[in-house]
């Protein structure tokens, strides 16, 4: 009797082993599938979904230490949802990237103007600056605390306005953009308050 059981558990050891390396392939193939599909995507989801890439990564680790403990069942369990997530991470890396694209296109388009009307304003300021500097009497409506304004913001807005070009010149036309906006806007408030037509 007991010479029989011992044939039945050697038997059922075995073919558990033999089940277990048939999972094994498998679950080898899904987890490389999986690495070789978050790898393809990553660089784009590194900088357009970075939060979502995390926790993609944190699954796909938890799936890994379930391959090297050998729970082949648990890794094939977990596959489906991993599958989904690396999907769903794709699009929003694909979805983010083409925003970026179009909003990078409408700055640069934009750009064009500005890079025409800013210079021109800046160079008018500094013109009516060096004047009223020089004049004894200051026009109605202008003090020597504005013109003083006047004076450091042509400083700052020169500063700016190379930032802006810099980023323009480098591709980055949504900074260029914002940059630029941000000097044109100055410009207009220290022309009125120097009596200027923007």
């Amino acid at each position: 009797m007991k010479k029989s059981s011992f044939w039945v558990l050697a038997t059922l050891a075995a073919v558990f082993i033999i089940g277990c390396q048939n999972q094994r392939a498998p679950a080898e193939r899904a987890v490389a599938a999986a690495e070789s599909a978050l790898t393809n995507i990553r660089d784009a989801a590194t900088r357009y979904a970075p939060d979502q890439l995390q926790a993609v990564d944190a699954q796909l680790n938890g799936v890994k230490d379930s391959l090297a403990k050998g729970d082949y069942k648990g890794v094939m369990a977990a596959m489906p949802a991993l599958n989904t997530a690396i999907s769903n991470l794709k699009d929003t890396a694909t979805a983010k990237q083409q925003e970026a694209q179009a909003a990078s296109e409408k700055a640069k388009d934009a750009w064009g103007p500005l890079s025409s009307d800013v210079p021109k304003m800046v160079d008018a300021i500094s013109s009516r600056v060096d004047i009223l500097s020089k004049s004894h009497h200051l026009p109605k409506g202008v003090t020597k605390d504005t013109l003083a304004a006047a004076k450091s913001g042509l400083d700052s807005m020169k500063s700016a306005w190379s930032d802006a070009s810099n980023a323009a010149t480098s591709g980055d036309y949504t900074t260029a953009v914002s940059k630029g906006q941000a000097v044109k806007d100055q410009a207009s408030q220290i022309m009125q308050s120097l009596g200027m037509k923007s």
